[in-house]
């Protein structure tokens, strides 16, 4: 074929895929076009190429989206997890979440134990990964949540609300126990209540605390309502009582650790 045919076909071609929106074909076309040339690829492994360029684009915008309309405060790694140090948590098990099956069980994960010993780590990369698996994907606080719901009370958007936490796939409450805002009014029983009962083996409900469950009616203010909550938890629930060290009080120490040297007198 002439090349002024081939060279215009190359032009009419771009301007299609710019029509069509299909940024990356059209930026990596010249180099796919380029390498087939010299390697004698057949048409359809150019096609091939070119559209899973396309496609792992979409796949990471999409992720991306996931990522932040999950309101993932950071990115945790399961990778950047010091398994050595907290002896107290068995990777065999986390790595083992990490495949979500549970998510596909419309099971819950609840990791209990004290502060600093790297329960919203796992939880936080656990739920990345939900992300990077397209599942929709919600972060929250126990008091955000409980502070979103009691407004809704306030200006009739309830439903609005609640529907936030009930409809992803995967939504985490972290830090449960670790403010005391919950404790300011007996309804919020009843809202952490109506969150639970909606996601109940329909989502996967991840959940860290400080608290045991016998001191969460306490916490929610209605130890009869709490009771339902602890019940519809329990059931359905994987759970992972960390007994460790903390890793901040640890990185404290290192950091305040005595260099040893001696000053000299003046």
């Amino acid at each position: 074929m002439d090349q002024k045919i081939l060279d215009q076909t190359l032009i009419n071609i771009k301007r299609y895929l710019e029509i069509l929106k299909l940024r990356q074909i059209e930026k990596n076309i010249d180099e796919v076009l380029a390498h087939a040339a010299v390697e004698k690829l057949s048409t359809s492994c150019v096609l091939e190429k070119l559209f899973e360029i396309e496609a792992n684009a979409l796949i990471e915008r999409r992720i991306e989206r996931r990522i932040k309309e999950s309101k993932l405060p950071e990115r945790k790694l399961l990778n950047d997890f010091d398994f050595d140090f907290q002896k107290g948590i068995d990777k065999g098990q986390i790595m083992e979440l990490a495949t979500l099956s549970f998510v596909e069980r419309n099971q819950g994960l609840i990791m209990a134990g004290s502060s600093g010993t790297g329960k919203s780590h796992i939880t936080k990369a656990l739920l990345l990964i939900g992300c990077q698996r397209q599942y929709k994907c919600r972060y929250t606080t126990a008091a955000q949540m409980l502070k979103d719901l009691m407004a809704g009370l306030s200006d009739d958007t309830l439903d609005d609300k609640l529907k936030i936490y009930s409809r992803p796939d995967i939504l985490l409450i972290d830090e449960v126990g670790f403010d005391r805002l919950e404790q300011e009014s007996a309804r919020n029983a009843s809202l952490f209540f109506k969150v639970i009962d909606a996601r109940y083996c329909k989502g996967s409900t991840l959940m860290t605390t400080n608290i045991d469950f016998k001191t969460l009616g306490e916490y929610l203010g209605d130890p009869v309502v709490t009771t339902a909550i602890v019940d519809r938890m329990v059931h359905y629930s994987i759970i992972i009582n960390v007994e460790g060290p903390s890793w901040r009080m640890h990185k404290s120490r290192q950091l305040n650790k005595p260099s040893g040297k001696k000053l000299r007198k003046k």
